[in-house]
């Protein structure tokens, strides 16, 4: 009987245990059905199959314990993610969707998946702020939000994740203090909050100082929290990070000295402090450090004294634009053969040969100093001597003597710093981040500039595609050797050398490197695999695919680069060339504003008078009677590339017809690129409807009723209240009318 009793229990028991199983597997299959980011109106859609499905993995027992998303292979019909029941995924390990143009905030309920050990939602257009419940996932490792708009806190409860061995919250608009409570993750091996800012407002940015509970973070093997905010010291508890290969603190409000306990970092490989108020003198860092770092950056500070004797054997040093005094040390000769930058100091004295002759080295020297050579020294001595020798002579050889310096001085600005190595009078400068592009390699890489690596034919030059020996691809701006005798090109030249090297911002295209010589110039870009604007726009295949977020996204690249050159240089900066075919697009639909031939530093004491510059189309009205540069002439410009961007077409037809009470009675969806179906979500449509309010303020035409791009880029990133119209029903009229205006935060100053 006892044994009849068992086996019944356990049937009962084995009963109940396959109807939970059931019962949990058909609440996914309904969470998944419903969430609609799967087309369930393909013929192909079967639900019953989901284990077999590319984006999911099941276990066992056919519950799903990992959703991973490829957003190429399969795209999600409707990308929200709040659509999705998280409740229902007990089982759940992996929740993987990068790149998948997803919406939405972040549910609380992604906290209560109690299994997941891997959550990765980069790179997506997720809004709101991180949800505290997320320091409920005991289970996780991997924590990727990198670049999907989140604001506000970072939450203190991501201190509880004690399982965390990667954790990514850069590119955001998270503010205030970094938590102290990061510092309990013990096994955490890759920190970044970098770039958590948005250039010239106020409020969105990491503050405060570095907390020294960092120091904990015993696993550590990246930390980068750049491009913040951040002020106070360089806590010496960052010693204690014993397994750091990198560090990157660049780009914050830091001061203070550099602690020399940074040299017990003994596999630290790249150290990157530029960009700060650091002072004080430089560690010589007689540990470990000096073995193995491979690139240091200490460049834009206010470090003095003078360049160790013992400076280490680096691949790579950067110490630019500091207050370093004395002699160049012949230990620099160390870094032979690799990079040196140790222009804008006050150093003196002879230069060690090995950066004297650079004619026969890759060494890339930049000097604004004014050498001393042992020459002119026995001179200076034979002065002193030779006391007899009438003043009037003195006098004399004092006057050249400064003449000479003032010319001196004059050529080693005429670049505003960039590189002097000399070959017959000219200047030579590659690099990259990790070190040197040898020029020999630029030369192989395109067969000595062979026309079939040509891809494109600019004002004053073209461009070449190239691929460098480490897999790299770059693009290559060649000016013909005939341009290069043009006193004009050549000072377009420069200067678009001159402003790149000095800007650095995600939608402003990065210069390597560069090459000024009188038998070849050009210059080394990221390569941008979709190429300009102007180019997609006017491609019918390529238009298909660049749907309305990528193109709305476009356009806030834009505004976001523009208000950067605005209003968070040193010197303000007006592009005066914006437009579609100076826009260029990569692999991810990022755009980044490029071609600063004709840019101009604004100097507000003069009258920045010059003359008209530009792409006829976008010039700003003004400039063909006042002849006078600034801020406002770019935004005409953008308002002219937000609208082209959005119609498919440059917008000059719908722009001279605006004065006609019947055109501004046409609907907006009679204007919008026709080749797109029209959008049906709210969300996509409220943006395109911002940026069209937007353009239309840019395209003002008195130029003081226009917005700054400081102005527009605050309202791309502001909490809009969604609008009652049908996109059906918005006429152009009321697009340019002060409501809207007001009701995008883009009212006239």
């Amino acid at each position: 009987m006892l044994i009849a009793f068992l086996i019944i229990c356990s049937l009962i028991v084995g009963t109940q245990s396959a109807a939970t199983v059931t019962s949990q597997l058909q609440m996914e299959a309904n969470a998944i059905s419903n969430s609609g980011w799967w087309n369930t109106s393909d013929a192909r859609f079967n639900i019953s199959d989901r284990c077999n499905w590319h984006d999911i993995c099941c276990n066992d027992d056919g519950s799903i314990k990992a959703i991973n998303i490829d957003p190429w292979r399969s795209p999600l019909a409707t990308p929200n993610l709040s659509t999705l029941n998280y409740s229902t995924f007990n089982n759940l390990e992996r929740l993987v969707i990068r790149s998948a143009e997803l919406e939405g905030t972040m549910p609380n309920e992604i906290g209560h998946l109690s299994k997941l050990t891997y959550l990765d939602l980069s790179n997506n257009y997720i809004e709101g702020q991180v949800p505290h419940s997320l320091g409920n996932l005991s289970m996780l490792t991997h924590l990727d939000l990198s670049g999907i708009y989140l604001l506000g806190p970072v939450p203190t409860s991501l201190g509880h994740l004690s399982k965390l061995t990667h954790l990514d919250l850069s590119r955001n608009h998270f503010e205030g203090r970094i938590p102290p409570s990061l510092g309990n993750l013990s096994k955490l091996t890759h920190l970044d909050l970098s770039a958590n800012y948005l250039k010239g407002l106020s409020n969105n940015s990491f503050k405060g100082e570095i907390p020294s509970s960092l120091g904990n973070l015993k696993q550590l093997q990246k930390l980068d929290i750049s491009h913040n905010y951040i002020e106070g010291y360089i806590p010496f508890e960052l010693r204690f990070l014993k397994n750091l290969t990198r560090l990157d603190i660049s780009h914050n409000n830091l001061k203070g000295s550099i602690p020399h306990e940074l040299g017990f970092l003994e596999y630290l490989s790249s150290l990157d402090l530029s960009h700060n108020r650091l002072n004080g003198n430089l560690p010589t860092f007689q540990t470990y450090l000096t073995d193995y770092v491979i690139y240091v950056d200490f460049r834009h500070n206010l470090i003095s004294g003078q360049i160790p004797s013992h400076i280490g054997f680096y691949w790579s040093l950067n110490l630019s634009n500091n207050n370093l005094t004395g002699t160049i040390p012949q230990s620099l000769c160390n870094l032979f053969n690799y990079y040196v930058d140790i222009s804008y100091n006050c150093l003196e004295g002879p230069i060690p040969n090995c950066l004297d002759h650079m004619e026969n080295s890759d060494v890339c020297s930049f000097n604004k100093f004014q050498p001393w050579s042992p020459h002119k020294k026995n001179n200076k001595l034979k002065h002193i001597v030779v006391i007899v020798l009438p003043i009037l002579i003195i006098l004399v050889i004092v006057f050249l003597l400064l003449i000479c310096l003032n010319r001196h001085h004059h050529s080693s600005e005429k670049l505003h710093g960039n590189s002097t190595k000399t070959k017959n009078g000219d200047m030579f400068c590659i690099w990259n981040y990790d070190g040197k592009i040898a020029y020999d390699d630029i030369i192989k890489a395109t067969e000595d500039f062979d026309m079939r690596y040509c891809i494109g034919t600019g004002a004053y030059g073209s461009v070449y595609k190239a691929q460098l020996p480490c897999g790299k691809v770059v693009a290559l701006k060649k000016l013909h050797g005939y341009e290069a005798e043009v006193p004009s090109f050549d000072e377009s030249f420069r200067n678009e050398v001159r402003i790149l090297s000095e800007i650095k911002h995600k939608h402003i295209v990065k210069l390597y490197g560069f090459c000024l010589h009188k038998r070849i110039m050009f210059l080394i870009y990221q390569y941008m695999e979709k190429g300009s604007l102007f180019s997609v726009l006017y491609d019918d295949v390529e238009a298909v695919e660049f749907n309305w977020r990528k193109r709305v996204n476009t356009v806030k690249g834009v505004a976001f680069a523009l208000s950067y050159l605005h209003h968070d240089c040193n010197a303000p900066i007006v592009h005066r060339d914006v437009s579609s075919s100076n826009i260029f697009v990569n692999s991810e639909w990022q755009a980044s504003v490029c071609d600063f031939g004709t840019a101009r530093l604004l100097q507000y004491d003069s009258s920045n008078r010059t003359i008209v510059a530009g792409t006829i189309g976008y010039i700003a009205p003004e400039l063909a009677y006042t002849m006078v540069v600034n801020e406002k002439c770019d935004a005409y410009s953008f308002g002219v590339v937000a609208l082209e961007t959005l119609v498919g077409r440059h917008p000059g037809d719908l722009l001279s017809s605006l004065q006609s009470t019947s055109t501004r009675s046409v609907k907006l969806c009679q204007v919008l690129d026709q080749r797109l179906p029209l959008p049906n979500n709210d969300i996509v449509i409220r943006d395109i409807i911002h940026v069209v309010v937007v353009a239309f303020a840019c395209l003002n035409i008195n130029p003081h009723s226009r917005p700054t791009m400081k102005r527009v880029s605050q309202s791309f990133v502001t909490e809009l209240t969604p609008l009652s119209i049908p996109l059906s029903e918005i006429s152009v009229q009321q697009l340019m009318s002060e409501e809207l205006n007001a009701l995008f935060y883009i009212e006239n100053p």
